[in-house]
């Protein structure tokens, strides 16, 4: 790594307002999100920096920054979570700070420190913040500490079977064990009796170790038919925190989300109201600034409990800026740069419906990945329709990395005007040479249940199910 790690570097003072956050921005990301932070830079007045593998060389983030760097091989190991490289290539190009994007290195407490140690700018949280919030065991002592309420679970992390056994016993069965340092489905099992649960700790203990090299569990009670409710919070370096009102993300497939929307159909103004002012209190007991997701779980009875913190940018923060009209990235930016919020909780207003959903380049209904070239490509477009991608003609999806090719988002006066006009985007996209999953949105936006808005986090299982059934009664027939 280079010398200049050594360096000690402190958080810039405020920019004067009217100019740019900052000169040169690296993007340390791929695909939609990475061409997202740069559009969003271009409005700004910001040069920006792609830094990309030997897969992405010809990719869309890549044509439209301003600088380039390759920084590795395919492998994510050896690019994009390459630290020591993403540093050469931010000193190499004089980059002020760093967007890290979803996913990679967006949430690594190590790299925001490494960052600072060059005078670099994460735009994000404190490493402090990450740990905190990354660490699901700790992340729940901190709520708890916040009153924020939690699921019936262990104190902590599980050190073994017997003691899995006792908290189980005074819980109640289901109950689910989770990885403490990780997520996204991994090192997750859920345990129906106790004759299961020696098997299912020590497979989610395993797990756990595979993904996250940390195997440390802990337990929580099991929610059959609950809701994903997200609220996403912004705060600033004056302590401001603020809620953008929250998003539904129920429609998933082990615990990968498929579809969210803004506002979901499940809330009250009474329980959004409860449920937001909630997700502020606990990103004000961290000390939280810049963006950020407080996940929550919502029973059938209208209580809710935390889930987890997500501190980075979401996937699905698109839904959010259409029912707001507020920026998410572009306020990242001025916040990292020591800005104030440029809006109050008052000035937030949610008008209208918004639905997304993530176009994966899989067979729709097997789930298995289909990368390849893009022979022939058509985007929706018409009132209420907005396409976040890379995609481009003649444009090779790669295997090495997550199968999301596209965000299709469509925004109406209401859900009803949504789902048309989701159904109209997704009549008309055209993705040829490669699978993708836009058939099986196609189905659900036609659903009874997803038009009445009845669905939980366990729909998708009934529903594959049923797909399944019509898909072997069309081949006999």
């Amino acid at each position: 790594m280079s010398a200049a790690i050594k360096r000690k570097g402190t958080r810039p003072a405020a920019v004067p307002e009217g100019a740019p956050p900052f000169k040169k921005v690296l993007i340390a990301n791929r695909g939609e999100i990475a061409l997202r932070v740069i559009l969003a830079c271009k409005e700004l007045g910001i040069q920006t920096v792609a830094v990309y593998s030997e897969a992405d060389r010809n990719a869309l983030h890549v044509r439209f920054a301003d600088e380039e760097v390759c920084i590795g091989p395919p492998p994510s190991s050896k690019s994009y979570l390459n630290i020591p490289q993403v540093i050469a290539a931010a000193e190499v190009t004089g980059a002020e700070a760093i967007h890290p994007g979803y996913g990679f290195l967006s949430e690594n407490a190590h790299f925001v420190e490494v960052c600072l140690a060059c005078g670099i700018n994460f735009i994000g949280p404190s490493a402090e913040i990450i740990r905190k919030m990354g660490n699901k065991a700790q992340a729940k002592a901190t709520m708890q500490a916040a009153g924020v309420p939690l699921m019936p679970g262990s104190d902590g992390v599980v050190e073994t079977v017997e003691e899995a056994l006792v908290v189980a016993e005074q819980i109640g069965y289901p109950v689910i064990v989770k990885a403490s340092a990780g997520g996204g489905g991994r090192g997750m099992r859920i345990v129906n009796s106790p004759e299961e649960l020696p098997d299912l700790y020590h497979t989610a203990r395993s797990e756990a170790k595979g993904a996250f090299g940390d195997d440390s569990v802990y337990m929580e009670k099991y929610l059959l038919e609950p809701r994903h409710i997200e609220v996403q919070i912004m705060g600033d370096l004056f302590g401001n925190v603020v809620h953008l009102g929250e998003r539904e993300c129920s429609i998933q497939r082990r615990h990968q989300k498929l579809i969210e929307e803004s506002p979901s159909a499940a809330l009250d103004p009474d329980l959004r109201r409860r449920i937001c002012e909630t997700a502020v209190r606990a990103a004000k007991a961290v000390g939280y600034y810049n963006a950020g997701t407080i996940e929550f779980l919502l029973d059938r009875r209208g209580d809710f409990f935390f889930m987890e913190m997500n501190t980075r940018v979401q996937v699905e923060h698109p839904v959010t800026e259409l029912v707001t009209g507020i920026d998410i990235v572009k306020e990242q930016l001025h916040i990292a740069a020591g800005r104030k919020l440029s809006f109050t909780q008052e000035q937030v207003v949610q008008k209208g419906h918004a639905i997304e959903c993530r176009i994966n380049a899989e067979d729709p209904f097997k789930f298995t990945p289909c990368p390849g070239r893009i022979t022939a490509l058509n985007f929706p477009g018409g009132p209420g329709i907005r396409v976040d991608t890379a995609m481009h003609q003649d444009a090779v999806i790669p295997p090495h990395y997550d199968s999301m090719v596209a965000k299709l988002i469509a925004y109406g006066a209401d859900r009803s005007e949504a789902i048309a006009r989701m159904r109209r985007a997704l009549d008309t996209l055209v993705i040829e040479g490669i699978k993708t999953t836009a058939p099986l949105h196609r189905r659900i936006m036609d659903h009874p249940d997803f038009i009445s808005g009845a669905f939980s986090t366990k729909w998708m299982e009934g529903f594959i199910e049923e797909m399944k059934q019509d898909l072997a009664g069309n081949e006999v027939r």
